[in-house]
């Protein structure tokens, strides 16, 4: 599980931390930092300082029900973050949550090394936008855009169904020559909560797919409504499902905060070591 990102070789064998960075002032949990340069990089700099392997930088909303916007106002509120993470945090590695596939070939052109696709392969283009850069892809589960996902979303078998979906697609992507892949399970994306529970339970189902499997549980909403609270109020519950996701097989957490993320992996390996 070695990847070799624009140049950087990176081992996923042992639990990573994903930090989000949301410069889309539609985001369901609001960091304050869509309109502000300076505050994006003082809180990219708390991630570093406080364990993060990863920045995660979203320009558009995925939460369900949330406006898209076009590709150009995309590119407009990803370039200078893009350009100010990249210099002043050189040895970090940069992720862009993206659909688009225009927009991943710039950003990789700009030094990202991971894209972060919800949209389970939408554009049509995206691997050969891709291809040309040592990155990584990440291949995330989701029923529906996000202004349908959530509206009725059945399954036979949730676990079984999304993974046969997930087989045929990985298969076609390493058949073209790409193999850096992630896989997502898409918590919250076209599922209820029942499907998320058992998704969470069943989540070791998916390293059939041997690569590493990306958990986005931060705060969602299959934590928060569950308790009957709001998101701010859902870091226990958040943590919980965490250390239960590292149990199960997640090498990847994409969370909002890293010092308790962190916390969670530095107890889980010092659990498994015994």
């Amino acid at each position: 599980m070695v990847y070799k990102l624009q140049g950087k070789l990176f081992d996923f064998s042992e639990p990573k931390l994903m930090a989000i960075l949301n410069v889309s002032p539609e985001s369901f949990y609001d960091q304050k930092v869509a309109d502000s340069i300076d505050l994006l990089l003082k809180l990219a700099n708390k991630q570093i300082e406080e364990g993060v392997d990863i920045l995660d930088l979203g320009a558009v909303s995925s939460k369900p029900f949330a406006p898209q916007i076009s590709a150009e106002e995309e590119w407009k509120r990803l370039k200078e973050p893009l350009l100010q993470l990249s210099k002043s945090f050189p040895n970090t590695i940069i992720s862009i949550d993206t659909t688009r596939a225009e927009i991943a070939n710039k950003v990789l052109d700009q030094g990202a090394h991971i894209i972060n696709d919800v949209s389970q392969l939408h554009d049509p283009l995206m691997m050969d936008a891709i291809k040309p850069f040592d990155c990584a892809y990440i291949l995330m589960h989701t029923q529906g855009e996000p202004s349908i996902m959530q509206v009725n979303p059945q399954y036979k078998n949730i676990t079984s169904d999304i993974i046969e979906q997930l087989v045929k697609q990985v298969n076609n992507i390493r058949e073209e020559g790409f193999d850096q892949l992630i896989i997502d399970p898409g918590f919250g994306f076209g599922k209820t909560l029942d499907h998320n529970y058992q998704l969470l339970k069943e989540l070791k189902s998916f390293t059939f797919l041997k690569a590493p499997i990306l958990v986005g549980l931060s705060r969602k909403s299959m934590l928060y409504k569950l308790l009957k609270i709001e998101p701010d109020k859902a870091l226990n519950a958040t943590t919980a499902a965490h250390m239960i996701s590292l149990m199960n097989g997640a090498k990847i957490l994409r969370v909002h905060d890293v010092k308790e993320a962190k916390e969670t992996i530095e107890i889980f390996k010092a659990y498994q070591g015994n």
